[in-house]
């Protein structure tokens, strides 16, 4: 009995100070209405609000086809597997890695983007079509610039593939060739960047297995003692930093 008074109690108090709370913090109402535009600067926003949604969906994809992260992340990844490194560095820290250094490899390109067609166009200077033409000048650009000759077959291939006319100049080259062109451009460059960080690695493993089998530790991984050694000499050369400074001069 005295149990379920003091229960009954608990529940009044608890009630009481629910209440007081309620009347003293008022709960914000959340509303979303949709109404119809009245005016052209309701119907521009409106415009601006779908398109920033759109341009956030399309973010990661836009990130991967467009700039230098494909190749950045790639690199990092042949680095790792040099090194017989499974899960370190983190996946996360060298994806982060990767994006910030695209950041900054692409930083004169967006500013590019930035004055020609996105400060414009929320100053009302510039069309949708305009805007659109505009921002794609700079990544054209540095597209251009990347496949550079040796990516003139990768242009061919996709030219001969959508069956279009073929273009008398670089600048004749459409977007729907050139962006795939220069993903390709843009992997084979990592795989090549990947044979060349494979050979002194693979020299060690190759050099460890040689002296286990000659003291007949064969049954001994020759990755365990080759591990330390790859790691004492990618920090003796600095290697993250030397790494991370070739592949941005890559794209001076």
């Amino acid at each position: 009995m005295k149990r379920l008074l003091f229960v009954l109690c608990a529940f009044v108090l608890l009630g009481g100070i629910f209440s007081l709370a309620a009347q003293q913090v008022p709960i914000p109402r959340v509303d979303f209405n949709i109404t119809q535009a009245k005016t052209p600067q309701q119907v521009a926003l409106s415009m601006q609000i779908l398109l920033l949604l759109t341009i956030l969906s399309l973010a990661p994809a836009i990130i991967l086809m467009l700039t230098s992260f494909t190749k950045i992340i790639i690199v990092f990844d042949f680095m790792k597997r040099a090194l017989s490194l499974q899960n370190m560095p983190p996946n996360q820290v060298m994806v982060s890695l990767a994006l910030f250094v695209t950041f900054f490899i692409m930083a004169p390109t967006f500013n590019d983007m930035n004055k020609r067609a996105i400060t414009p166009y929320l100053d009302g200077k510039i069309s949708n079509t305009t805007f659109f033409k505009e921002a794609a000048i700079p990544l054209r650009k540095f597209m251009i610039k990347q496949i550079g000759r040796e990516g003139i077959k990768e242009i061919a291939l996709f030219v001969r593939l959508s069956k279009a006319e073929r273009p008398k100049t670089i600048d004749d080259v459409s977007m729907q060739v050139l962006i795939p062109a220069f993903m390709l451009t843009e992997i084979k460059k990592a795989f090549i960047i990947g044979i060349y960080l494979f050979i002194p690695f693979l020299i060690i493993d190759m050099v460890v297995a040689s002296v286990l089998m000659s003291m007949g530790m064969m049954m001994l991984p020759p990755v365990m003692i080759s591990l330390p050694f790859k790691i004492i000499l990618f920090v003796l050369v600095d290697g993250w930093t030397l790494l991370t400074y070739e592949i941005v001069r890559s794209y001076g």
